[in-house]
C-alpha cells in the first residue's frame, strides 16, 4: 500500500564549538550540545528528517570550510551512506564558506540563520533577500524557491547583474510596504491609547507556552503546537481583570538563540507592541533544564528593544512538571516571579492580581461632580473603579473614586465642558 505521507529531505547538522578570547568554549547556561539540540528541533520544524550530527572543537572555525579537512571527511562518508541533501551549521556562514561547502560536498549547505529565515518564509521575505543579496553566485535556480517571479533576465546583462538588480528593487518595494505596515500599526496603537485600557504583552523564549497563557486568561483560541515560532504573527485578546479594568494582551513572537539580525529588523514593527505595552509577561517554560539561559536570552532582546525598565512579571510556566521549591532559590533575585502552569490553569488567579497590582501606578483618586443628566458616567464609575465615597447632592452627585488614569482624566475632560 502506497503512502502518502511526503518524504523529508535527509539533514545532518554540524556545529564548532570554539573559543577566540575567553579560553573556554561552551559556557555552563547553554553548550554547544544545546545549541545543537535547539537546532535540531528548527530542522524538525522546518519539515527536515534530522538524521545526525557533529561537533568540532577548534580555536576558531575554518576560513574557508567551517569545518576541518577531518571532519569533513567523515561528514562526506555519512553523506554517502545515508542520502544526505542537506548540511545544517549551527553558524552563520560567510558566503564563500557556504559556497566551498557546496562545491566539496555536493549537497545543499545552509546555515541557522537561513533556516530560520526560511520557516519564517513570505513573512521575512525581506530578510531573506537581505541575507541572499551577497550570496548571490549565479543562483537564479534556489532564489525561485522564494515564490518566483522577481524578475527575469534582460537582454545583454549577465545573469548575477540582473539577479543582484532584481533583489535590490524587492528590497526597495517591500521596505517602502512594511513602512506603510509601520504607519498602519502607529494608527491602530494610537485608537487603542486612547481607550481607557492598559495593555501587556507575551514575551519570552519561543515554545515557553505563551499562546497557551493567553487561551487560559482570554478564554480565547488562539493556535497553540509544540514547535518553535508556532505563531508568527501578533495576536491580541481581551482580559477582563476582577476590578472589572480590561487590558488587552498581545502574545509575541517567540525569541531564540542567535536570533538572526535580518529578523529582529523584519518583525520591529511587530515588536513595537512591547514597547508600547503597560506591563511585560516574560513567558519561561521553567520544566526546561537550560530555562535561566532562555531568561537571559530574553532579557537581553528586550534590552536591544530598550524596553528593560518596564513593569514586568517573571512567569514561570509548567510548574506541574517541577518541584518549584528548587527552582525558587535559582530566581530569587528578581523583583516579581510567579510559577504557573498555564495547561493546567494553576495559579492564574494569583497571575490576575500580580497584573492588577503592577497597574495601580496607573491609578489616580478623581473626585467628581456629575450633573444629573449624566447620570450614565455614575454607571461607568462602577463598573470601572473603586467607589471611595458616593453622595447624591442638590443639582450633582459628588463623586470620589480610584481608577484607570486615562479613564479618569476622560470623565474629568467630561466634566469640565459640561
Amino acid at each position: 500500500m502506497l503512502s502518502n505521507t511526503p518524504i523529508k529531505p535527509k539533514a545532518f547538522l554540524a556545529a564548532v564549538d570554539f573559543f577566540e578570547t575567553k579560553g573556554t568554549s561552551s559556557s555552563p547556561d547553554w553548550t554547544i550540545e544545546d545549541s545543537l539540540n535547539e537546532l535540531k528541533e528548527l530542522a524538525v520544524t522546518a519539515e527536515l528528517d534530522v538524521v545526525g550530527s557533529i561537533i568540532q572543537k577548534r580555536d576558531h572555525p575554518d576560513d574557508k570550510y567551517y569545518l576541518g579537512k577531518g571532519k569533513l571527511a567523515e561528514i562526506q562518508e555519512i553523506i554517502k551512506e545515508n542520502e544526505i541533501e542537506v548540511l545544517i551549521t549551527d553558524d552563520e556562514l560567510l558566503p564563500s564558506q557556504e559556497k566551498n561547502l557546496e562545491k566539496l560536498l555536493e549537497i545543499k549547505v545552509i546555515d541557522r540563520t537561513a533556516l530560520i529565515l526560511d520557516i519564517f518564509a513570505a513573512r521575512v521575505e525581506l530578510a531573506q533577500l537581505s541575507y541572499l543579496l551577497p550570496r548571490l553566485t549565479r543562483m537564479w535556480t534556489h532564489l525561485s524557491r522564494l515564490g518566483g517571479g522577481i524578475g527575469t533576465r534582460g537582454p545583454g546583462e549577465k545573469q548575477l547583474e540582473v539577479d543582484k538588480r532584481k533583489i535590490n528593487e524587492r528590497i526597495t518595494h517591500l521596505k517602502k510596504e512594511l513602512k506603510k505596515v509601520s504607519e498602519s500599526r502607529k494608527l491602530h496603537r494610537a485608537k487603542r491609547q486612547n481607550l481607557p485600557l492598559f495593555t501587556a504583552s507575551l514575551v519570552g523564549y519561543t515554545n515557553a507556552g505563551k499562546s497557551t497563557l493567553l487561551n487560559k486568561l482570554t478564554k480565547s483560541d488562539v493556535l497553540v503546537e509544540d514547535k518553535l515560532f508556532a505563531p508568527l504573527d501578533p495576536t491580541t485578546r481581551r482580559l477582563t481583570l476582577p476590578n472589572h479594568d480590561t487590558i488587552l494582551i498581545t502574545d509575541t513572537v517567540g525569541f531564540i538563540k542567535k536570533l538572526p539580525h535580518q529578523l529582529v529588523n523584519a518583525f520591529h514593527s511587530t515588536l513595537e507592541e512591547v514597547m508600547f505595552s503597560d506591563v511585560l509577561l516574560h513567558v519561561v517554560d521553567v520544566s526546561h533544564p537550560k530555562f535561566l539561559a532562555f531568561i537571559d536570552t530574553a532579557e537581553n532582546l528586550l534590552t536591544e528593544l530598550k524596553v528593560q525598565e518596564k513593569l514586568t512579571i517573571l512567569v514561570l510556566n509548567k510548574v506541574d512538571k517541577v518541584d518549584y521549591k528548587k527552582i525558587e532559590p535559582l530566581i530569587s533575585h528578581y523583583d516579581d516571579y510567579i510559577f504557573i502552569s498555564a495547561l493546567k490553569g494553576i495559579n492564574l488567579d494569583e497571575l490576575e492580581r500580580r497584573i492588577m497590582l503592577k497597574l495601580k501606578k496607573f491609578y489616580g483618586i478623581f473626585d467628581y461632580k456629575i450633573p444629573y443628566e449624566k447620570q450614565a458616567i455614575v454607571d461607568l464609575l462602577h463598573k470601572n473603579s473603586r467607589i471611595i465615597n458616593l453622595e447624591y447632592q442638590e443639582g450633582f452627585i459628588q463623586a470620589k473614586v480610584e481608577m484607570n488614569k486615562i479613564l479618569g482624566e476622560k470623565i474629568m475632560g467630561q466634566m469640565i465642558g459640561s
